[in-house]
């Protein structure tokens, strides 16, 4: 049965996904004289910019996640619903549910995106991406458990394979992902076991264009190629992966066909919007990009519609000067604050400017004491861009209390080099059944 929600609000305000997009319009709207409803499919605030630490043993999922709930509880004008959106009916201002229908004056979309594998989807059971905490947590499963298998193992080829990882992508995921496997296995585990020497792991960055973080100054991009070198990671670029199976990446590089056996395999190389961006275009519609996302007007709403706005991943805002704004936490925060701003404008009939982003820079950490930091006036690198690094994603954490812990976490393994949410959880135990019965064949023999 559907049951219909009707507020008796001057003017509701409804906002799909509770990202930093939607999260930072609830919380602008927190005193206007509006009904807002969240509605999101998790009934948590994900910090997405540090899941490769929970992937990496640093931190622990709930170090980087919020409840929606706990986060708005004094908006007062706020009500969250734990719900994913099915449909949306721009004539009739509804939101769709799988049971209910949320009706809207005003309706901010802030989807996100996903992972995108360029037309191989299959590969994405083989390669994981890194967009949500099961995601990290699969991530930290598949990273662990080959350590562990290769304690077990007498085969040579075998452990070689499992102490090899493979990350496809050399942006800031990328390239965080594997200088934290890099000073994980060369320094934090290097004592831990006694069949196997961790120093002998290997890990391959394969980047598709000419340089690591390419959004970044060419010059800090070279001097995070040589910090992850002298870490010991491996970096390939203008390398095209063409296929991931049994266990194998093969790639082209210079002309070369190349293979690798690894048994963990990442994926950071792409992203595409969610499907509400489909829903979106099929609905109003407005145009779309390759990534499927939502091309916006100068003030972020679609075309034809002025009350229903697009922020964050999922939107394309070109206007500013003619490429679509990065996919990061400041874009979308700011976003949902100027969306705020005009909503409450609008409420008295008047408008705002068109928006425009303030950049902040752009910044990626390499390991411990080192990073770098392109803030267009100035450019850091080593420690102090580290501690920078670590001062804005401090800023960025929701929660008080969560940015307590996540500081308290980061002196501790600071102090000691000791990463303490280890834990392997989830399905299997070890990485695949073929390993086990590799190893029982060898231990049998």
């Amino acid at each position: 049965m559907v049951v219909s929600v009707e507020n008796n609000a001057p003017h509701q305000v409804v906002i799909v996904g509770g990202g930093f997009g939607g999260l930072y319009t609830a919380k602008t709207l927190n005193t206007a004289n509006v009904n807002i409803t969240l509605i999101d499919k998790r009934n948590f605030h994900l910090f997405q910019p540090l899941l490769y630490q929970v992937a990496t043993g640093t931190l622990s999922p709930g170090d980087i996640s919020s409840p929606l709930r706990a986060v708005l509880r004094k908006s007062k004008n706020t009500q969250v619903l734990l719900g994913e959106v099915k449909d949306i009916d721009p004539k009739g201002q509804k939101v769709i549910l799988d049971d209910q229908v949320v009706h809207y004056d005003t309706l901010v979309v802030a989807t996100g995106a996903n992972h995108s594998y360029f037309g191989k989807d299959n590969w994405k059971d083989i390669a994981p991406g890194l967009k949500t905490v099961e995601d990290a947590i699969e991530i930290r499963r598949r990273i662990f458990s080959a350590f562990e298998a290769a304690e077990r193992t007498n085969d040579p080829e075998i452990r070689r394979s499992l102490l090899t990882f493979v990350i496809v992508g050399a942006g800031p995921t990328g390239v965080e992902l594997s200088g934290a496997i890099a000073e994980l296995a060369y320094k934090t585990l290097k004592e831990d076991f006694r069949n196997i020497d961790t120093s002998e792991t290997k890990i391959l960055l394969l980047q598709g264009g000419d340089r690591i973080l390419p959004h970044i100054a060419p010059e800090l991009s070279q001097v995070a190629q040589e910090s992850l070198e002298s870490l010991g990671v491996i970096i390939h670029t203008n390398t095209r992966v063409t296929n991931i199976e049994n266990d194998t990446v093969t790639f082209k590089q210079d002309g070369e066909i190349r293979q690798i056996p690894s048994k963990t395999i990442l994926w950071a190389a792409g992203v595409k919007a969610s499907p509400m961006g489909q829903i979106l275009a099929e609905r109003t519609g407005v145009e779309c990009d390759h990534a499927g996302r939502v091309i916006v007007e100068p003030d972020l709403t679609v075309r034809d519609y002025k009350n229903i706005f697009v922020v964050g991943d999922l939107g394309n805002f070109s206007h500013q000067n003619g490429k679509p704004l990065p996919g990061v936490a400041p874009v979308a925060k700011q976003q949902g604050e100027y969306v705020a701003k005009l909503i409450k404008r609008r409420l008295k009939n008047r408008t705002l400017p068109e928006f425009r982003y303030s950049d902040v820079g752009s910044l990626a950490m390499i390991g411990q004491n080192l990073a770098v930091v392109d803030l267009g006036f100035i450019k850091l690198q080593g420690f102090l861009a580290w501690v920078f690094w670590l001062l804005v994603h401090i800023y960025f954490l929701i929660e008080f209390d969560t940015k307590i812990l996540v500081v308290f976490q980061w002196a501790w393994n600071y102090i000691t080099r000791n990463r303490r949410s280890r834990l392997i959880t989830g399905r299997e135990a070890f990485v695949d059944a073929n390993i086990d019965a590799n190893i029982e064949a060898k231990t049998a023999n």
